[in-house]
């Protein structure tokens, strides 16, 4: 089953994500849960469209699309392009929100963790 919105090209990047968090091993996604201990809300947006998808690392270590079951600690809004961007590394999020392409809601601090979400994923594929 994907996460992606043919509508949204970036949300593929969930699956990716999604894959990262998956392969790891328990130890690793107990430490990754530890360090972050938040869930994201990500709301991206492409032309008209919005997709809402959400990164529990706070109980369980997984993503899914909608809206965060129980409530995000943090809530992300950016565009498409933003958060391709946030994902490759050719921008990074504190960038991006002094920029106003990122809008936060809820835990800022949870937020500047996203990057190392991102990353930590990454090392995964």
């Amino acid at each position: 089953m994907t996460l992606a919105d043919s509508d949204i090209p970036s949300s593929k990047l969930f699956d990716l994500i999604n894959d990262g968090i998956s392969k790891m091993s328990d130890d690793e996604k107990k430490k990754n849960i530890k360090n972050v201990n938040g869930i994201f809300e990500m709301r991206v947006k492409s032309g008209k469209k919005e997709g809402v998808w959400t990164i529990d690392l706070k109980k369980e270590g997984k993503v899914y699309e909608g809206p965060a079951k129980p409530k995000a600690d943090v809530t992300i809004s950016l565009s498409d392009e933003a958060f391709d961007n946030l994902a490759s590394g050719k921008a990074n999020a504190q960038k991006l929100f002094m920029s106003g392409k990122i809008k936060v809601k809820g835990n800022i601090m949870l937020a500047t963790k996203l990057d190392t979400v991102l990353k930590g994923a990454q090392a995964k594929l």
